[in-house]
């Protein structure tokens, strides 16, 4: 009997690509246009030919897939269902890198190691993870199911579930235990300027206090 289950992960990679790009008007275009989707694609052939003892075959698949997207998957990294890459030039992923379901990649991002580590050298998204556009998560690091990680941070440290980080380094903010609408890059949490805010508040606090009692001498 011929196995079909390829099937439905196709099915449900196209549709995925649907919910999370506005941008996109079918799903053919997905399909034929989309380098992240074809990206996606090589990267299960190459899989397949690296799991069945040819990876030079492998590899070529991957290099070629790079050349023609712009992004550059290792065959051995692993890959969940219903992962999006949007747009995606310039992303790479590297060889011990797990990506878990229903993760979102932005342009620019990535996944890589601090050439220091050995043998889980990359790191790991679990369910749900959204990754912004230029991000850098380094090291065989865990960022936690929800997580989102925002434009342009540098991460090199775990990050819990159902957090945000940004900035570089990544610093998190828990969002009240919720995951963040994936599409929403720009209106997150500062801490840096939360922290300074605060300082700023208890400042003009104090110096009202001193004022007040100044005037009740």
């Amino acid at each position: 009997m011929i196995d079909i289950s390829w099937l439905s992960e196709y099915k449900e990679s196209v549709q995925a690509f649907l919910d999370h790009d506005p941008a996109a008007k079918s799903k053919l275009e997905i399909i034929f246009l989309y380098p992240g989707f074809r990206a996606l694609r090589g990267h299960r052939h190459a899989q397949w030919f690296l799991n069945h003892g040819m990876p030079f075959i492998a590899r070529a698949i991957s290099q070629r897939a790079a050349r023609k997207t712009g992004i550059e998957i290792h065959p051995a990294a692993r890959i969940g269902k219903r992962v999006c890459i949007d747009h995606g030039t310039g992303i790479v992923i590297g060889e011990t890198c797990e990506i878990g379901d229903d993760c979102l990649i932005y342009q620019g991002v990535t996944l890589g190691g601090t050439g220091k580590d050995t043998g889980k050298r990359h790191p790991t998204l679990e369910h749900g993870v959204m990754v912004g556009s230029g991000a850098k998560v380094l090291g065989p690091i865990t960022i936690g199911h929800n997580a989102k990680v925002a434009a342009g941070a540098v991460v090199v440290k775990d990050v819990e579930p159902n957090s945000t980080v940004v900035g570089i380094p990544g610093r998190v903010v828990r969002i009240d235990g919720e995951r963040v609408d994936d599409l929403d890059q720009i209106n997150l949490p500062d801490p840096v300027m939360q922290a300074i805010t605060a300082n700023a508040e208890k400042i003009q606090e104090l110096e009202e206090k001193i004022k007040r009692l100044e005037e009740n001498k």
